[in-house]
């Protein structure tokens, strides 16, 4: 009988999700390291200073280690397991150290600093110079400097924080998990429209409540994205918001999932990986990958954008409590109307100013936004300013969820140019929250795809919008269409590179303070006339979204801007601060830290119990420590890049794609290849400055 082949480790172009179970994790990659081990001995041994010599055959090796890598690392996002856990855990020490003995080996280290220096070099495209480049820089940063104890030790660390991170991203899904309310009274629910009580609904059928109706319940709310924010932004039960709000908060803050310990060790351990490399701190680490020069800019940037949206945000907060208080009639019968706005107020009050302010709800936008035509409607976005086509493709690939879909991207002349999984629905059994792109596989030419050209680009879109409910399709809020919108641009940047080369084809070696870009350039054609109404129907007449309704969702759009701009500049200022300067050995907490920075950054204080940094996975469980304040600072050059296509004239057709081939060809098609800087400047003509965000923002004229 023939061996079977472990569907991790098989020549498929795409994943075999269909037949990959934890059992392959563990034997697929002892099997794959001791397969790249011996390839990196005789690279090490054989290797001469040359692109083909040196370059090439170190791509092959860090492309297999990170397909397969990323193949187990999706699954523990998208198909949580206990089984999944205990492999990842298992392994995922074992592939850091092959990462780490390849970025610290001193013979590639010295092949590489050779060719640099050689007549080679002059020879070679800049593309490929930058590679180079880079690629000594990432090995510095991975600590070939280091040798004996220093190099041990930072090994050690390296391996740990890998392990940190897991566990706390685990804490939070599992913290997540934990915690549901079952509401069994009609008056508990007031306030809460049909959507909302249908999914409860649903979510208590799938809890074992098997009679649970919208209309009797009972009806299941929890921490899950759709379902917290419905109940914060609609219940009238300001004693049942708070709950939700407490839970919220201090999410994995305590007993068994505690990360305040984790927290505190990877601060830990970044201080010292940046003392071992010579850096002052983390934050001076983190920086010298990005186009931010410095701790100073970054602070710069945010304090401008902080005393911009200060009075800003306090006047949203006077203007939220004087509504409050003048319509008691909002609040259900017995939980009593606020003298003083909370936390677990505001979004309830925001959303019943803004339905007055603007005479629209999210209730009854969702209706003209049945996923399937707003998926329609940005494909139709994306042929139109890139020149591309999207055609559904399900059944070509196997998926891990029967909700996963498939499709393939063409150019115009109906060349194939990539394919990406969409993976829409909120899962909060398995399934981390947010949103997020990834790599499945990457542009290279040292791969070749079915037509003999370069290997095509495939990427992942996940989003945690609501699922369908009682036979109707999945309704969009209006946030979760700019969310999808904000994953496809980043999709696009990853499937639409024109480099041939793994190492700065699609997102990689993008400075991660420009990475969003594309993501955030895309959410302003929410708001886009022609884009909208091409992009809604309603779902059961397929009628377009009404004309005076996108005139309301164009007027709301600054609505609470200042305290939307505060609270990201929040964010950022507490992240910076974490790793810039302060000591988790010393007398003050971070959550000292984050109090310190809400006095000049939030208009109502944190509740003494809040813990919302044992959640805030994007610094402690991905990549953004010491970088969060990448959002604005790429919502600053997304904003200018969107004022090219205002410039142009947004409802000229040619006009349009013009720009957007120009977009196409450098900051979709560049990747990694240019500095990120330059790569803005050769599709704006210049450096950008913060002019149209604040416009956008309706900070500033």
């Amino acid at each position: 009988m023939a061996k079977t082949t472990n569907p991790l480790l098989d020549n498929n172009p795409l994943p075999r999700f269909d037949a990959i179970e934890p059992d392959h994790i563990e034997p697929g990659i002892q099997k794959l390291l001791a397969k790249l081990n011996g390839q990196l001995l005789e690279l090490e041994r054989t290797s001469t200073p040359t692109w083909a010599g040196l370059i090439e055959p170190l791509e092959r090796i860090d492309d297999e280690l990170s397909d397969r890598w990323r193949v187990i690392s999706h699954l523990t996002g998208v198909a949580n397991s206990e089984a999944l856990r205990a492999a990842y855990t298992t392994v995922e020490p074992k592939l850091v150290r092959f990462s780490v003995s390849v970025s610290q080996s001193r013979p590639i280290y010295d092949a590489l600093c050779t060719l640099r220096n050689s007549g080679e070099w002059s020879c070679l495209e800049r593309t490929q110079q930058r590679i180079v480049t880079l690629l000594i820089r990432d090995a510095q940063l991975a600590g070939v400097g280091l040798d004996g104890e220093s190099r041990e030790r930072f090994n050690e660390m390296l391996t740990e924080l890998a392990d940190l991170s897991t566990r706390f991203a685990n804490n939070v899904l599992d913290a997540t998990k934990a915690f549901a309310t079952m509401l069994r009274e009609r008056d508990e629910v007031a306030g809460l429209p049909e959507s909302a009580l249908q999914l409860a609904a649903q979510s208590a059928r799938d809890a074992g409540e098997a009679d649970a109706t919208p209309a009797d319940g009972p009806w299941r709310i929890t921490l899950d994205q759709p379902s917290f924010e419905a109940f914060l932004q609609h219940s009238r039960r300001r004693d049942l918001r708070e709950q939700l709000y407490r839970a919220y908060i201090t999410r994995a803050s305590e007993d068994d999932l505690d990360n305040v310990p984790i927290i505190n060790r990877i601060l830990h351990l970044r201080r010292e990986v940046a003392s071992t490399l010579g850096y002052a701190d983390y934050a001076a680490l983190s920086l010298s990958t990005k186009m931010a020069p410095s701790v100073a800019a970054v602070e710069k940037l945010l304090e401008e954008l902080r005393c911009v949206s200060f009075d800003a945000a306090h006047q949203d907060l006077a203007d939220l409590e004087e509504f409050a208080n003048a319509h008691h009639e909002f609040q259900a019968k017995g939980t009593g109307s606020p003298d003083a706005l909370a936390h677990w107020d505001l979004p309830f009050w925001a959303e019943r100013l803004r339905e007055e302010r603007y005479a629209f709800s999210e209730e009854e936008l969702r209706q003209y936004f049945p996923l399937p035509r707003v998926l329609n409607g940005m494909f139709g976005l994306a042929q139109r300013l890139f020149g591309i086509k999207i055609l559904e493709a399900d059944g070509e690939a196997p998926v891990w969820h029967p909700d996963v879909r498939f499709f393939r991207v063409l150019a115009e002349n109906g060349a194939p140019l990539a394919a990406f999984y969409l993976d829409p629905y909120s899962r909060p059994a398995e399934k981390r929250g947010g949103a997020w792109m990834d790599e499945c596989t990457g542009r290279s030419c040292l791969f070749k795809s079915p037509n003999g050209g370069p290997r095509l680009p495939v990427a992942y879109l996940i989003c945690n919008q609501s699922p369908p409910v009682d036979g109707k399709p999945s309704l969009m809020r209006f946030r979760e269409v700019e969310t999808l919108f904000h994953e496809f641009g980043h999709g696009l940047q990853h499937m639409l590179t024109k480099i041939d080369y793994g190492f700065a084809a699609g997102i990689n070696n993008i400075e991660h303070d420009a990475i969003e870009l594309p993501s955030q350039f895309m959410e302003n054609w929410c708001y886009h006339r022609e884009t909208l109404l091409g992009l809604s129907g309603q779902y059961e007449t397929g009628a377009p979204l009404p004309d005076e309704l996108y005139d309301k969702i164009c007027a709301a759009r600054t609505y609470r801007a200042g305290s939307h701009m505060l609270r990201q500049i929040h964010f950022g200022f507490t992240d910076l601060a974490l790793h810039h300067g302060f000591d988790p050995d010393g007398d003050r907490t971070v959550f000292d830290v984050q109090r310190a920075i809400a006095k000049k950054t939030s208009p109502l204080p944190p509740i003494p119990e809040d813990r919302f940094l044992c959640g805030f996975t994007h610094i402690f469980a991905g990549g953004y420590a010491a970088g969060y304040f990448s959002y604005k600072w790429a919502e600053v050059l997304s904003a200018d890049v969107f004022m090219a296509f205002e410039e142009a004239g947004l409802d000229d057709e040619h006009a349009v794609a013009t720009v957007g081939r120009r977009l196409r060809d450098t900051v979709l098609a560049l990747g990694g290849s240019r500095p990120a800087m330059e790569v803005f400047a050769a599709f704006r003509g210049r450096e950008p400055n913060t002019s149209a965000l604040l416009r956008h923002a309706g900070l500033k004229t």
